[in-house]
């Protein structure tokens, strides 16, 4: 590893981030220090090497030639070491990592990881707030919660629950809404980061997202459903965002039907590493967990 011995890892470090997020800013905030301090690693770092591993625009940093070689490579490196360091937590029976997305984890998990632990209180729970796909035989990671289309490579995906889309408002607004055209004379509250189309549900009735008003909107689902919640207007919500706040009548489903996006909820764990007594644990508890809420919305 004599190569290794020329190049500060730290360098390495913040050259990998930036690649892999796309800006100083959020490798910063990945990294815990300041945007110019990722700056100056980052030019230290390409001294060392001898070449350009980015080329500077007016939109930013971009890989140069010898950085898109170069970035596969270190994230792939850096995945390894990760996964190292994280075999301390893999091997501990009392610990249960399991990666989820935030929206997923606050509105529907959380909530019920006290029933879980009532249950398994040897067990404690360390959850990773994240939308990226993980690679549990190279991470700390147990379980991974996501959803999609459950075709992930080298990973086993169990299915939980079929991805289903509805509107949501607060009980006022819902009192004006008697046919799904009401829905075109009302603001509509959005998720700017989801890519589920209005369309999806509105189809059926001949009607068309292009003809919804303008409302607020959010870069977090959690948040266009609080707005919703305070009246602001109508969300498409989804049964695990939704089921609280409906079950405690924070929120209304105007109409019954339900639409298919075609994405699922999945239980992701290692295909190659034997199951453990924790994870099969959760997974009996989770199955039992999300059938509860499956049957809340008839399925």
């Amino acid at each position: 590893m004599q190569n290794l011995n020329r190049i500060h890892l730290n360098g390495l470090r913040a050259v990998e981030a930036v690649g892999r997020l796309g800006s100083l800013r959020a490798a910063a905030d990945e990294l815990g220090v300041s945007t110019g301090a990722v700056s100056q690693q980052v030019i230290k770092c390409e001294t060392q090497l001898g070449k350009a591993v980015f080329d500077r625009t007016s939109r930013g940093v971009v890989p140069a030639a010898f950085g898109r070689e170069l970035l596969g490579q270190l994230t792939s490196g850096f995945r390894i070491l990760d996964g190292a360091v994280g075999l301390s937590h893999r091997h501990s029976d009392s610990i249960l990592t399991i990666s989820v997305a935030p929206v997923l984890a606050s509105k529907w998990l959380v909530p019920r990881l006290a029933d879980y632990q009532r249950q398994h209180p040897d067990i404690q729970v360390r959850l990773d707030a994240s939308v990226t796909m993980v690679d549990p035989d190279a991470s700390d990671i147990d379980i991974a919660l996501r959803v999609g289309r459950g075709d992930w490579p080298g990973v086993a995906s169990d299915f939980l629950l079929p991805q289903e889309v509805f509107p949501v408002c607060a009980p006022d607004m819902a009192a004006r809404i008697h046919e799904p055209r009401d829905l075109l004379a009302l603001p509509i509250v959005r998720d700017a980061n989801s890519s589920i189309s209005w369309d999806v549900w509105l189809k059926p009735f001949g009607l068309a997202e292009k003809d919804l008003k303008e409302g607020n909107t959010f870069t977090d689902a959690a948040l266009a459903l609080d707005a919703a919640i305070a009246g602001q207007g109508v969300m498409l919500a989804w049964q695990t965002l939704a089921h609280y706040a409906l079950s405690v009548g924070q929120l209304v489903a105007p109409f019954p039907e339900r639409a298919a996006t075609g994405l699922a909820y999945w239980l992701i764990t290692s295909s190659t590493r034997r199951e453990t007594l924790k994870v099969r644990d959760f997974r009996k508890w989770i199955k039992l967990e999300i059938a509860e809420t499956a049957a809340a919305f008839g399925e």
